[in-house]
């Protein structure tokens, strides 16, 4: 007897809580929206390692650094803005006033001055050369757009179930926006050498594309309650 009456004591204190959160949180849909994009990278990021070993002592890192600059610029390159000298080390305890190795960051804007970049660097000798990531002049506006597009899928989605059972779709109370970030994309350097180098032929023209690199993908997901009326 005691059982049932607590048990009908709390029945009756549920009662108001149950409806204050049915008042707060009236019938809704929860839906999840997705869009993607893929777009062909305008930037593309070399690094390149100048060491005196390479030429086994006999070429200055000094004199690679010229030789390097004056490659770069005929090929039309501004190395003011697009190079950048990343780490310079010496040998102490055998030269203490002469560098040693010199790592360089490199951007340029298509595969096809790529390809003439990295051919010219091993014409000198420098063949430690890898790509250090790729991009695009306008991914944050692209990041953009294609998380709006993410939510507006989402909408569609809720409009799509909420006709279904004849109910419309009212205000959105509820966004999680689980974004992730570029894909991750991931090179072969030593393919991209040889391609490099396969394409270094007087017959090669500077418009067509003779490295092939992937496009870069963004996909972004949100969640979302919107109100059923």
């Amino acid at each position: 007897m005691k059982r049932l009456i607590l048990m009908a004591i709390v029945a009756l204190v549920a009662l108001p809580a149950a409806a204050q959160i049915e008042e707060a949180y009236p019938s809704y849909v929860q839906v999840y929206g997705r869009a993607e994009k893929e777009i062909t990278p305008d930037e593309f990021y070399l690094q390149i390692i100048i060491n005196e070993r390479d030429s086994k002592g006999k070429i200055s890192v000094e004199s690679q650094q010229r030789d390097m600059i004056a490659a770069l610029k005929k090929l039309g390159v501004n190395v003011e803005k697009q190079l950048k000298v990343a780490n310079l080390s010496s040998e102490f305890f055998k030269k203490k006033t002469s560098v040693a190795t010199a790592k360089y960051q490199l951007q340029l804007g298509t595969s096809a001055e790529v390809a003439q970049a990295w051919q010219a660097l091993d014409n000198l000798g420098i063949s430690d050369v890898s790509i250090l990531k790729v991009s695009h002049s306008k991914i944050d506006e692209y990041k953009e757009q294609v998380r709006v597009e993410a939510i507006r899928n989402a909408r569609q989605n809720a409009e799509t179930l909420a006709e279904a059972i004849g109910q419309t779709v009212g205000k959105c109370f509820y966004i999680y926006d689980s974004n992730s970030n570029v894909m991750p994309v991931m090179y072969d350097n030593a393919v991209l050498m040889r391609s490099a180098k396969a394409s270094g032929t007087a017959e090669m023209q500077v418009e067509e594309d003779p490295l092939e690199f992937k496009t870069l993908r963004l996909e972004y997901g949100v969640q979302a309650k919107f109100v059923l009326e």
